[in-house]
């Protein structure tokens, strides 16, 4: 039997912190899913990307680490707001598995109380590769590009992710 672990993020963006996890986690499981969090918000600050951009960014930074794509599911899951059935809502929207993987005490408790094993993730370097910190540096015209795959901070340039995300920050407010 495939053994098959979950992997839930909002991936603002995918970074080099995610993708260590990726890979230690594929040391444990057969398969694993990356659950794309908050599949419905983009075009806000802490959530400036689309899910189209951040599935291709995921896969770009997956195939750039020569990970087996054949070991991945890669899928979409919008927020639900309704803690008591957030579970199942993840259970409809992705393939079966065996085990979680979280440090967000929320999805933790959750899917311990829906009576799934959850593994916490062992961080990797968590200061420098942290989505919010990757977003400020973008903000503040700094070197975000260290903190990503190289795949991903080209495919961010090609989307204007930068200016996106500076736009984002304007007001209407003369």
């Amino acid at each position: 039997m495939v053994k098959r672990g979950l992997f839930v993020g909002r991936f603002q963006p995918f970074h080099r912190g995610h993708l260590n996890v990726v890979k230690e986690i594929l040391k444990e499981v057969d398969e694993l899913i990356i659950a794309v969090g908050s599949a419905q918000y983009s075009h806000r600050i802490g959530n400036p990307f689309t899910t189209g951009e951040r599935l291709v960014m995921i896969r770009k930074a997956l195939e750039e680490a020569e990970i087996d794509l054949g070991r991945i599911w890669i899928v979409p899951v919008p927020d639900v707001h309704i803690h008591m059935v957030w579970v199942s809502a993840v259970e409809g929207y992705t393939p079966r598995f065996d085990i979680v993987y979280s440090n967000e005490p929320l999805t933790r408790r959750l899917f311990i109380e829906a009576g799934y094993e959850v593994k916490a993730i062992r961080f990797y370097k968590r200061k420098e590769y942290s989505a919010t910190e990757i977003r400020e540096r973008m903000l503040k015209d700094g070197n975000w590009e260290e903190l990503v795959p190289k795949s991903v901070a080209k495919f961010i340039k090609e989307i204007g992710g930068v200016e996106r995300l500076k736009d984002l920050t304007k007001s209407d407010k003369v």
